[in-house]
C-alpha cells in the first residue's frame, strides 16, 4: 500500500488501462497498529474498486492522508463484519509497499454509512482472487516498490469508469448496489500503465467476459481509447481527451510538506 499517490486535486489518479468497478462515496477508513501519525484517526471520503487494486481518496482537503491505494497483493485476512448494532463493515490487514511512504503493516477497518459494505466486500474478494491469480506469487512476501510514473495524467476517457456489461469471466459486479459513476471530472489517467496485472492478467482494460484474458489485437484496440474513444452504440458521439497536463501529483513528501 502507498500513501498519497492516488490523487489528483479532488479526483481519484489511476493508470493507464486501470478500470474502475465499482464507486462508493461516505465511507470511513480507520487504521489501527503501529502506525506514522498522518495514518492516525477516522477519514471520510470515497472508496473505489478497480480492476488492479483499491484505492481510497479523504474528501478533508486538509488532511495530511490525501489518499491510498493498495495493490490486492497487500491485502490479509479481510472480513466482512455484520454487526448486531452499527453499520456493517470491512476488515483485514495492510502492507506497506516498499517506497510507499510508511512501513510494515496496519490494521484497517472501512465503514459504509450508507449500506454496500457486504456487497462491496464481496466484489473486492472476487476481483482480488481473479487478480491475484495472474501476479507473481513473490509479491507477497516481497511486494514491488511503489515507483510513480514520471508520464504525465490526463482527464481518464470513458472506458475508465464503469465496468463492461458482460461482466468479467462470468461475474458481474453489484452495480444495482452502486449504480453511481465518478464525477466525469474526477477522475485522471497516468500515461504509464499498471506496474503489475490486473482482473484480465492485462496491462490494459479488463473487458474479458470468458474463460481466457484479451488477444494483443484487443489489448492495442484498448490501449487506443487512451488516446480517444469511440461509442459503436452513438456514433455521433467522440471522446478526445484534453492534453496532459504539465503538474504531476504531489509526491508523498511534498503532499505532507503542503499541509504542515
Amino acid at each position: 500500500m502507498a500513501l498519497n499517490s492516488a490523487h489528483a486535486g479532488k479526483g481519484v489518479l489511476i493508470y493507464a488501462g486501470e478500470s474502475i468497478i465499482l464507486f462508493c462515496d461516505h465511507v470511513t477508513m480507520d487504521f489501527g497498529g503501529n502506525i506514522p501519525s498522518e495514518m492516525k484517526g477516522s477519514k471520510s471520503g470515497r472508496l473505489y474498486l478497480t480492476t488492479h487494486r483499491v484505492i481510497f481518496n479523504n474528501k478533508d482537503g486538509k488532511d495530511r492522508l490525501q489518499s491510498f491505494a493498495s495493490p490486492f497483493f497487500s491485502l490479509k485476512a479481510v472480513e466482512l463484519e455484520q454487526p448486531v448494532f452499527g453499520a456493517n463493515y470491512i476488515k483485514g490487514t495492510v502492507f506497506a509497499q516498499p517506497n510507499g511512504g510508511w512501513t510494515g503493516e496496519a490494521k484497517f477497518k472501512l465503514t459504509f454509512k450508507h449500506g454496500g459494505a457486504i456487497e462491496f466486500g464481496q466484489a473486492m474478494l472476487k476481483v482480488a482472487s481473479l487478480a491475484t491469480r495472474n501476479m507473481d506469487p513473490s509479491f507477497r512476501d516481497a511486494p514491488p516498490p511503489y515507483s510513480p510514473p514520471t508520464a504525465g495524467w490526463t482527464q481518464a476517457p470513458p472506458p475508465a469508469y464503469a465496468p463492461p456489461p458482460g461482466g468479467y469471466y462470468g461475474w458481474v459486479p453489484p452495480t444495482s448496489t452502486f449504480p453511481d459513476r465518478p464525477p466525469t471530472d474526477g477522475v485522471y489517467m497516468y500515461d504509464a500503465p499498471p506496474p503489475y496485472p490486473g482482473i484480465s492478467g492485462q496491462n490494459g482494460y479488463g473487458f474479458a467476459t470468458g474463460a481466457t484474458g484479451m488477444s494483443a489485437a484487443d489489448a492495442k484496440a484498448q490501449e487506443a481509447a487512451q488516446s480517444g474513444y469511440y461509442d459503436p452504440s452513438n456514433p455521433h458521439y467522440a471522446y478526445v481527451p484534453p492534453p496532459a497536463y504539465a503538474e504531476s501529483p504531489p509526491s508523498y513528501d511534498d503532499a505532507t510538506k503542503k499541509t504542515q
